[in-house]
């Protein structure tokens, strides 16, 4: 008989984003009059760069004529963006990374959850808490968890993240193997210095350990002397791989368009202590499972760095940090604490209560739906996530309603 991946069962019941859909689609049964406002969720409201649109266009329209048809395209992404990745994410900024240690990919969310798949199910895996939810249950899904109890599952580290730390974590004092990282954090906001990221780098090294660094909202970061990049960290490229995505910095979050870094130098180890190449196990497992991401939408991301693309990425994310300003200004005359909100489009606030209360009591008096941050971990109990991805309008009409719903 077939048999199914018991670890599956391990999960809890939905993904935390299918709960807030399945209370939100309760309450507009109840109350079909209200306008929702969704500030939970981080999906992008603002339509896609002109000169993206351009691209695209363009793009398609060669697809029409044999002569200028492209079919299969390279598995590691186009070379005209994987150069243009190359030069303006990282050389630019004094990180030697290659275009051949770019992988070009659907999406942060698939390669953040897949990138376990190179590594023994014995590994010990450390995560902060709270953390964006696929890093957790993609690991429960291969086996690495025993049972979920009191908020966690045993055999993970967990790294709690606090106000007393600021939200970033401290090192662990056991070794581990795997270590996630997010920066700007989602769901927090907080920011790590480049002292702090260098001592996880440093500890990595020592361990012979590997961390995951999802930079994919590094393009709100305005503080300039914060790193952008793991890699602006001397060492780093032999310790750590960098997840970023063109979703809520260019709008892709349904056109769909990633990039992972594997640097040539990172290595992991057999079970006989002999390193292997990490670049050389994800070139492979890439061209076996996936076939890239289409020719116009690469072309699409490549028009993110022309002058013009820049320039329009940047008012992009602009206009969502000012979203960001005016929500973390509202919580904190209301009385709340904040963090995020600074170099970062997430605010995280303490509510003072159980998180899912004050997700339902936002519902019903405001009609403004939040994240409850305890679906992100034990750690984020009595505290919510605002998202800054809507119109102006719309946080001002928000905001609004919230101040009139809690009195």
């Amino acid at each position: 008989m077939i048999h199914i991946n018991e670890n599956y069962l391990k999960l809890q019941a939905n993904y935390l984003f299918t709960d807030i859909a399945k209370r939100i689609k309760a309450h507009q049964d109840r109350r079909p009059d209200q306008n929702i406002i969704r500030l939970g969720i981080g999906d992008v409201t603002h339509a896609l760069p002109a000169v993206c649109i351009t691209a695209l266009h363009t793009a398609v329209d060669e697809m029409a004529a044999d002569d200028s048809f492209r079919g299969y395209g390279p598995e590691q992404g186009y070379a005209f963006l994987r150069d243009a990745i190359a030069r303006n994410d990282y050389q630019a900024r004094g990180a030697s990374i290659d275009a051949e240690e770019i992988f070009v990919s659907d999406g942060a969310k698939c390669d953040t959850g897949n990138f376990q798949e190179l590594f023994d199910t014995a590994i010990r895996v450390a995560i902060p808490d709270p953390v964006y939810p696929v890093y957790l249950d993609t690991n429960v899904m291969a086996g690495r968890t025993g049972c979920y109890s009191d908020g966690r599952y045993e055999g993970m580290v967990y790294l709690d993240c606090t106000a007393s730390n600021g939200f970033v974590p401290q090192l662990p004092d056991t070794a581990v193997d795997l270590i996630y990282l997010c920066f700007p954090n989602n769901p927090t906001g907080a920011t790590i210095t480049k002292a702090q990221l260098a001592a996880w780098v440093d500890y990595a090294r020592d361990n012979k350990a590997l961390i995951l660094y999802d930079a994919a909202y590094e393009a709100f970061i305005r503080d300039e002397t914060l790193p952008r990049s793991i890699y602006e960290v001397p060492g780093a490229k032999e310790v750590a791989i960098e997840f970023r995505s063109f979703s809520k910095t260019a709008g892709f979050t349904g056109t769909r368009c990633a990039f992972t870094v594997v640097p040539k130098d990172c290595m992991a180890y057999l079970s006989s202590g002999e390193p292997t190449s990490v670049h050389s196990l994800w070139l492979r497992r890439q061209t076996t499972k996936f076939n890239s991401v289409s020719y116009p939408v690469q072309r699409a991301a490549e028009a993110v760095y022309s002058p013009e693309g820049k320039a329009q990425v940047m008012a992009l994310a602009d206009d969502y940090l000012k979203n960001a300003a005016y929500i973390r200004k509202a919580f904190t005359a209301l009385g709340f604490e904040c963090v995020g909100g600074v170099n970062s489009p997430y605010i995280w606030i303490n509510s003072r209560r159980d998180a899912w209360d004050f997700f339902d009591l936002l519902l019903e008096k405001a009609g403004v739906v939040c994240t409850p941050g305890v679906g992100f971990g034990k750690c984020g109990q009595g505290y919510i996530r605002i998202s800054a991805f809507n119109s102006y309008e719309n946080v001002q009409a928000a905001m609004a309603r919230i101040k009139t719903a809690l009195g």
